[in-house]
Parts: C-alpha cells; structure tokens; sequence
C-alpha cells in the first residue's frame, strides 16, 4: 500500500508492506534518496506490517523498487506505473 499526505509544504508518501512480507528486512530506494540502498529502511509497526516515509513536493515523479533481504529487488503493484526501471509514483 502507497499513502500520500500533505505535510509541512510538501507531501509525505508512505510505503506499507504487509507483516509477512517474504523479502523482510526491506528497504525502498528510488530517485528520492539517490538510488542509495538502506537509506530508507521499512519498520516494524505495531501490527507487524513494515513501513517508511517519504516527504518531496508536490508535483514530482518519484522512481523506486524494494530491496529486501538476499539483495532481492521487488516492485509495488500499488506504484502508479511499473516499467523495466521500477515503480513511478506521481506525487
């Protein structure tokens, strides 16, 4: 699941994996952080799902892909565009 909300200026984009995601420990990588794996890591919540947050402006195009553990690279079917490069999110 992919949540946007606006927040201070901008908006926050929210990455949600279910608890039992197979790929766990997971991070997202994309345009937003430099294509730099770890940089935003998924957290365990209360329920158990997994999840990170984002914030970029409105109007951007945001590129990313999962990684998960065993450097397995996975894409959200939630994402608004799914090419050979990853998700596409228009924010």
């Amino acid at each position: 699941m992919i949540r946007r909300q606006p927040r201070d200026g901008g908006v926050a984009v929210t990455f949600v994996l279910p608890a039992d995601h197979p790929n766990a420990p997971v991070s997202v990588v994309g345009s937003f952080n430099d294509w730099q794996p770890y940089r935003n890591p998924m957290r365990r919540r209360p329920d158990g799902s997994l999840q990170t947050t984002v914030t970029t402006h409105a109007g951007t195009t945001l590129r990313f892909r999962y990684l998960g553990a065993q450097g397995v690279w996975f894409d959200d079917q939630d994402a608004d565009r799914i090419d050979t490069e990853g998700g596409m999110l228009f924010v």
